[in-house]
């Protein structure tokens, strides 16, 4: 194929950069978009280069924004008492979607890994030292995932929060609603047996 087409062979490389698309996957893309969707591909792809060139991050919770602070940050709606730290915007909208937050967020793009050259510099902790000296947040949730990573970077979190006076919580972690015991991993129910709450 790529000495028939090598823009054809390169179109299919440049698409196994998404996450999760292998190289039948990107042939199957780009022969779509070549045979059937030849508009909504040019859409795309200036969609994409805008995308690409104008969103960066905001200077105040680090998610992705056109502007330099986000309309989250600049609302007198959210109350700035409250911070939610997660790991990646795709966390920070899923909380938006499923709860009923309107406390405002700061946003690391990961999580501590060394093996991966991930430290505090690189999550923007001194950001958040930053806001955490303001003396406006009162309290601090910390979302990150429950992995080794996330539970070491909530750690990191929580003595940040103490340090400045703050008051930290975690999202609990559990048994899933409707889910039966049986056919719970051993770690989820280990993990939720040791965080049981007393009843009211």
């Amino acid at each position: 194929m790529s000495a028939a087409s090598p823009l054809l062979a390169e179109l299919i490389g440049s698409l196994r950069c998404l996450p999760g698309v292998g190289g039948k996957t990107a042939q199957r893309m780009a022969f779509h978009l070549l045979e059937r969707e030849r508009e909504r591909g040019s859409k795309l792809a200036e969609v994409m280069r805008e995308a690409i060139q104008r969103i960066g991050h905001c200077r105040r919770c680090r998610t992705l924004s056109e502007d330099s602070v986000c309309a989250m940050c600049m609302s007198s709606n959210r109350d700035k008492q409250l911070l939610c730290v997660v790991e990646s915007p795709a966390d920070l909208t899923s909380i938006e979607q499923a709860t009923g937050y309107r406390g405002q967020y700061f946003v690391l793009m990961g999580r501590l890994s060394p093996l991966d050259g991930l430290g505090p510099q690189e999550l923007g902790m001194d950001l958040l030292i930053q806001r955490l000296a303001e003396g406006e947040i009162k309290e601090m949730i910390l979302a990150t995932n429950p992995t080794v990573e996330g539970e070491a970077t909530a750690h990191y979190l929580g003595k940040l929060a103490q340090a400045a006076g703050v008051k930290a919580s975690r999202l609990a972690h559990g048994v899933p609603l409707g889910g039966e015991l049986e056919y719970i991993d051993r770690n989820t129910l280990a993990h939720a047996f040791g965080s049981r709450l007393l009843m009211d």
